[in-house]
Formats: C-alpha cells, sequence, structure tokens
C-alpha cells in the first residue's frame, strides 16, 4: 500500500515545478476509541519531504488539496483521562467529563452494575467519583466492578 501511495506522490510532485500549499489532517486514534485531529496549512516541496515529516504516520488518503494520515495510540484520550467513573441514573458504569451528576456528559459506557450487590463504601466511591487518571487505573476499575456487571 505504502508502495502504491509513493508512486502517487512522485507523480503528483512530478508534474508540479514548485512547492505546493496543501491542506495536511493528523488524526489521532485512542485506545478508548476518541479521535483527536489536528489541521495544517503547509508547503510541500517533495515527496521525500511528507515522509520525512510523518514517517511515524500512516497516509490514509489523499488528493490535490489535502493528505490525511492516521496514527494509532495505545493509551487514553487525555478528555478520558481527566475523566471520573461513576454510575449513571440506570446504574450503568460510565466515565464522565468532570464528576458524575445532572451536568456531567457521559464520555464512554460499559454495562449495567447490580449496585445492590456492592458494599455501601464502593457505592459511595463511584456517586462521589473515581479519576480515571491511567490507562492502568482505567483498566483496574474496569476489571473491580465487571464481576457485579448484570
Amino acid at each position: 500500500m505504502k508502495i502504491v501511495l509513493t508512486l502517487l506522490l512522485s507523480l503528483f510532485f512530478a508534474q508540479s515545478s514548485s512547492s505546493v500549499q496543501m491542506t495536511v489532517i493528523l488524526e489521532t486514534i485512542y485506545m478508548d476509541g476518541e479521535v483527536s485531529e489536528e489541521i495544517r496549512e503547509e508547503t510541500v516541496a517533495s515527496m521525500k519531504d511528507i515522509w520525512n515529516e510523518y514517517k511515524d504516520w500512516y497516509l490514509v488518503d489523499m488528493d490535490d488539496e489535502q493528505i490525511v494520515f492516521q496514527r494509532y495510540v495505545d493509551d487514553l484520550s487525555p478528555l478520558t483521562k481527566a475523566g471520573y467513573f461513576g454510575l449513571t441514573k440506570d446504574g450503568t458504569l460510565s466515565i464522565f467529563e468532570g464528576k458524575p451528576g445532572e451536568s456531567s456528559r457521559v464520555i464512554q459506557s460499559f454495562f449495567q452494575i447490580d449496585v445492590k450487590k456492592l458494599e455501601s463504601h464502593e457505592q459511595e466511591k463511584l456517586k462521589k467519583g473515581i479519576s480515571v487518571r491511567s490507562k492502568r487505573n482505567y483498566k483496574r476499575v474496569i476489571e473491580a466492578y465487571e464481576p457485579f456487571g448484570k
């Protein structure tokens, strides 16, 4: 695939005698499914420059105006890391943007929990919110509450 795209880029730049202004779109896909996108306007002089600058990215699309690159990051997105585990009104273990409550938006949902099986201090922790902070903590919290899933 990369060879075909290299040939296409070579043909594209061979037809152009000077630098070309292009939109470069960088999509970062995180393990939690969140996608961030950065859009740059760049002057592109050659295919070699593009490959060198974005060697850790995968070329997924290109036309005469824009190039789209993607990369997968085996970590949580900054949004998820800043979130809190808690329960929705129907008892679904979820991550909230901010502490759980009426004004917090759900970022990600997992499974319903049989709240009656939880000890009262565990119910209280989920009511107040458990900070996600890291990939390790994310996995640990999900695994700890999985046995209480309905």
